[in-house]
């Protein structure tokens, strides 16, 4: 007589039986319905993205900085998204400009009803308007927008944007190839109405052709706190930028850190140095072919024993921008000359903010592990 086997193990041959059925379907015929062969869905992975560093965005500001190592084009595109919001009104006072997608971009705003108006540099902005690749001002001009110059000798050298009456877009940056996609530069956009007018102020007096010692000051009047930040606005000639920062300057009691495109002010130069020899860490950064001229602040600094060091970029060095003690930015179209302060048509906003001062120490930052100390032999400190 024959045992019966245990249920466990009939269970056990049946599941055997089955596992080889359905294996001998998924080769042969490629089916599979318990999904026992099909290789498992992976799991998907999550990457952390980190945000450019050098595009900064907070509630009521933004800060970009331009990258010529990459040719990126961000802050084209910064600045034709804010042409393409735009409702009511676009004014602008810069010096020059050469790029077609944002001449493109004003026409479409001028033609859905937004009232567009360029103030610019006669020289520099309508008559090379006329070279070869440029042109873009002639295209405004087909389209139905005004565009007006200073004719004078002296510069129209303001970077201004006004948006809608609400929303300041300033820097060191021209809207042209270079500016953009070779040479480094900043931009700040502030959200402000209040900000704004004063900046339309300014506007108006240029596009009534009060410029240079013409404009009058209201530097009494160009100042706002936003969001618990305290922003002064100066106007060169008629507010006497330079002795209006030298405060600042000798304020300072922890840190200075300059790029300059132009340093040739003895007053602000001297003013660092004294800073310097009473214990504040002075660093700065000067564009390397405006530093070669006698005029040139960098050499007196060096010979001081300043930290300073002469640009890593094969372009041009075009920052304009002063750091205070980790919470002051200075920035705007104004270079450190004598020519600037008297004579060219300016704009500087001095920021007090950590955050983005933040910003500007990192951009500092980048640009000196570029940048090379000068050569000891042409600075003549023996002398």
């Amino acid at each position: 007589m024959s045992e019966k086997s245990p249920p466990s193990r009939k269970n056990q041959i049946v599941t055997i039986l089955l596992f080889i059925v359905l294996a001998a379907l998924y080769v042969v015929y490629g089916v599979d319905p318990l999904g026992l062969f099909a290789p498992p869905t992976p799991t998907p992975t999550v990457v952390q993205v980190a945000p450019p560093p050098l595009a900064v965005e907070s509630d009521w500001w933004e800060v970009y900085f331009t990258d010529p190592a990459n040719a990126s084009g961000l802050i084209e595109e910064k600045l034709i998204d804010q042409i393409n919001n735009a409702q009511t009104s676009i004014h602008i006072a810069v010096f020059e400009f050469n790029l077609t997608p944002v001449a493109d971009a004003l026409i479409a705003a001028y033609q859905r009803g937004v009232d567009v108006r360029w103030v610019t540099d006669d020289e520099h902005g309508i008559e090379a308007d006329e070279e070869d690749g440029r042109g873009q001002f002639a295209m405004l001009e087909d389209a139905g927008i005004e565009v007006r110059d200073d004719q004078r000798g002296a510069l129209m050298h303001n970077k201004i944007w006004i948006f809608d009456g609400q929303v300041v877009w300033t820097g060191s940056t021209n809207i042209t190839q270079n500016g953009i996609f070779r040479n480094n530069n900043n931009v700040i956009v502030m959200r402000s109405t209040r900000l704004a007018e004063i900046f339309e102020r300014e506007f108006e007096e240029l596009w009534g052709g009060a410029f240079g010692p013409r404009s009058p000051s209201t530097v009494g009047e160009q100042f706002v706190t936003i969001n618990g930040t305290p922003v002064q606005v100066l106007f060169a000639p008629e507010d006497d930028v330079v002795s209006r920062l030298l405060p600042f300057i000798t304020g300072a009691q922890q840190s200075i850190r300059f790029m300059a495109f132009s340093f040739t002010h003895d007053d602000l130069g001297a003013a660092m140095m004294e800073r310097a020899q009473n214990g504040v860490d002075v660093k700065g950064i000067f564009e390397t072919r405006g530093s070669e001229t006698k005029y040139s602040e960098l050499p007196r600094m060096y010979c001081a024993n300043l930290a300073v060091r002469q640009d890593g970029n094969s372009r041009t060095f075009h920052h304009k921008v002063i750091v205070i003690d980790e919470r002051i930015v200075v920035t705007g179209s104004l270079n450190f000359s004598n020519s600037a302060n008297e004579s060219n048509d300016e704009n500087v906003v001095i920021i007090t903010n950590p955050a983005i001062a933040a910003e500007y120490l990192a951009e500092f930052d980048r640009r000196w592990a570029e940048a090379s100390p000068p050569d000891p032999a042409d600075m003549n400190c023996a002398q």
